[in-house]
């Protein structure tokens, strides 16, 4: 694979060019070169502006051993290479005195073999969208992360204390940090998102700010700054902000549903069919039987984390259940109302912002390409509550469950081989050893409430 961001003389592709132009315009002094480890941690190395050429047509190089996940200490050099389209001003920078700073988000390159690095998380969504472009689609997606503000203590540390007692939707006074969302979205517009809505959530202190439809790409390099931005203009407000799934027991959790169609080459949406009651396409609902399928091994990217399956239990909003619905949201695909064609989407609805975004798509499309390639056939949407089902009644519809625990995905994941390939042999080795090694000390722990509910009965 060439390097296609280097002209055939080494000079600066007119895309780098620009940028280079830009910094010099906005009065950029440091640049952040970002990529994203397996687990989903954005890391960054900083350089002087003055080193952008140089970033763009010899790269940064790293220690690879450094990153968790990566590689062993005798395979460490690698190569960061800048992206020049993710060029954004850092805006909580810019406000500070003494210059400001701008972020790249780069793609991982092996430097013994000159390729992108098998390890990088980015590099295989790229894999993945390509062979969406090899059977003709390329793929849109818009995610919800929710997140939780937390009040800090007198010494700075984060507290579960939220800053408000407001509900859905709700308004100030009950809603007191709509000056932060709306701090947030200002920044948020400042790097270049496209900002369709924001609300106060369900549970006290949680709260969504929504971005539109892109590229599958775009969008994943946006969830990882979504995230970035939100904490860090929270902080300015002194609040802690978390995307943790569950911090607090028996409220609502944090989701991240997540909207994807396919288009067609010509620009079509793919997923939608004017004829069909539902106005989804074959290959649409061939998408969903596929994520259905694979479902119980996508878990385990998608909600990696032990507290992950604290939020998905009945009762609080999260979905548990393996089917699709176009009306209620207790089913785990949800088929929102689309008022004109380009609209038509699927939404999973059981993803969790603590997911690394580059894999959980990876995942997630895969599997509903995977349903496309196979022809599988869609059940019929369950349009009752399936929460109030009881478990004859599911079996009847042939419903089954999420895992109920980390243990139980990661069980599902490595029995599942096309979810598997999507991440390929070294992310999937690495996120097993990860995630186990998670699980495994998490067994061993002994919570407060068992000291509560045995200390004394027994």
């Amino acid at each position: 694979m060439t390097d296609d961001t280097v002209t055939p003389d080494g000079g600066l592709s007119e895309e780098e060019q620009r940028v280079i132009d830009q910094i010099e315009e906005k009065g950029i002094d440091f640049l952040r070169l970002q990529f994203t480890d397996i687990l989903g941690t954005v890391k960054n190395v900083s350089v002087p502006a003055t080193q952008a050429e140089k970033a763009f047509t010899e790269g940064i190089y790293f220690d690879g051993s450094s990153i968790d996940g990566f590689v062993r200490i005798q395979e460490s050099d690698m190569r960061l290479k800048p992206d020049p389209e993710t060029f954004a001003v850092l805006p909580w920078r810019t406000r500070e005195e003494g210059g400001g700073a701008a972020r790249l988000i780069c793609d991982v390159m092996d430097t013994s073999t000159g390729e992108p690095f098998e390890g990088d998380p980015r590099g295989v969504l790229k894999s993945v969208l390509d062979r969406a472009e090899e059977m003709g689609f390329e793929v849109n997606a818009a995610p919800e992360p929710e997140f939780f503000l937390f009040e800090e203590d007198e010494d700075g540390r984060a507290t579960t204390k939220t800053n408000d007692a407001g509900g859905y939707f709700d308004l100030a006074p009950k809603d007191l940090a709509s000056d932060v969302r709306r701090d947030i979205i200002y920044g948020l517009e400042d790097m270049g998102f496209d900002i369709e809505a924001s609300h106060h959530e369900v549970a006290q202190g949680q709260h969504e700010i929504n971005f539109e439809y892109d590229d599958a790409l775009s969008t994943a390099d946006n969830v990882g700054t979504f995230r970035t931005v939100v904490r860090a203009i929270a902080a300015q407000h002194d609040l802690h902000a978390t995307f943790m799934p569950k911090p607090i027991a028996r409220i609502n959790g944090s989701g991240m549903h997540t909207h994807i169609s396919l288009s067609t080459e010509d620009g079509e949406n793919a997923f939608h069919d004017e004829d069909d009651e539902f106005n989804l396409s074959e290959t649409a609902k061939q998408f969903i039987a596929g994520i259905l399928e694979h479902a119980p091994a996508i878990a385990a990217v998608t909600n990696p984390t032990v507290n992950s399956y604290k939020r998905l239990v009945p009762g609080y909003e999260a979905p548990v259940y393996v089917a699709w619905s176009d009306r209620n949201r207790s089913a785990l695909i949800r088929k929102p109302a689309a008022r004109i064609p380009a609209a038509s989407r699927i939404e999973a609805r059981f993803p969790d912002p603590s997911c690394n975004p580059y894999l959980a798509f990876a995942a997630l499309i895969t599997a509903g390409l995977d349903g496309i390639e196979q022809g599988l056939e869609c059940d019929d949407p369950v349009r009752e509550n399936i929460y109030e089902f009881d478990e004859q009644k599911r079996e009847e519809y042939g419903i089954t469950t999420l895992p109920s625990n980390l243990g139980e995905a990661i069980d599902e994941f490595e029995s599942d081989e096309a979810v598997q390939e999507a991440l390929g042999d070294h992310i999937s080795e690495k996120f097993v050893e990860a995630k186990t090694a998670e699980y495994d000390e998490y067994r061993v722990e002994v919570s407060d409430w068992e000291l509560d509910q045995y200390l004394e009965t027994y």
